[in-house]
């Protein structure tokens, strides 16, 4: 199927659905979201994508949410149309940067997103600023996830969402992180990190290590 599909202001561009991601529900629902060209991108898929929000859906309102590897924008996207009050984007490309903007013009978001075209290191040795949720998808074939964790701030009972190979073996604890659980879904796999108990108030540390997420 063809869609004409708003890209910036009044300029329309013909796309084919297939070509693109949907937001799955919220505000945005059923809104069409551009993928950056090429290779060096991974979408997260949507079957992954529905139970990485299933698991986290009491955590989404009025939360600040970190997208990095951000690639097209849509976890973030997608938590922001589900009602975070704000979303944080980073990728060190800068066509996905440009394909981030464009997704959050399409969907009405970019009055409550920041984007940042710069390495995701960096990125968090430079902000201070706490998130309550955290999406990290690096590279598979790169070292980055460890860095990330260990650098990553956090409000109280926030969450960190990891992409990662299945084969490749996770931490139970990094720095004020804990492993709570990971899901499997082929050769993809999504880890689930939390704050560990010294690291919270009193009354949110059941709520953590019960793995309800």
């Amino acid at each position: 199927m063809v869609y004409n599909v708003n890209i910036e202001g009044n300029i329309k561009h013909t796309v084919n659905e297939e070509d693109y991601m949907r937001v799955i529900t919220g505000s945005a629902r059923g809104a069409l979201l551009e993928s950056p060209p090429g290779m060096n991108t991974r979408p997260t898929g949507e079957k992954v994508k529905e139970a990485v929000f299933s698991a986290i859906q009491f955590r989404i309102q009025d939360a600040s949410v970190l997208d990095l590897f951000a690639g097209s924008g849509q976890l973030g996207i997608e938590a922001l149309s589900r009602g975070a009050r704000q979303a944080v984007f980073v990728d060190s490309c800068r066509q996905s940067a440009a394909v981030i903007r464009r997704n959050l013009q399409r969907t009405g978001f970019i009055g409550k997103s920041e984007i940042f075209c710069r390495d995701a290191l960096s990125f968090l040795k430079s902000r201070q600023t706490p998130f309550d949720i955290v999406f990290a998808d690096p590279p598979y074939d790169g070292e980055l996830l460890i860095p990330v964790l260990e650098n990553v701030k956090l409000n109280d009972s926030a969450a960190v969402i990891c992409e990662y190979r299945v084969r490749q073996p996770l931490p139970s604890a990094i720095g004020s992180l804990a492993l709570i659980k990971t899901r499997k879904y082929g050769t993809t796999g999504i880890a689930f990190y939390g704050l560990v108990p010294e690291m919270r108030k009193e009354d949110e540390q059941d709520s953590c290590l019960s793995g309800e997420f």
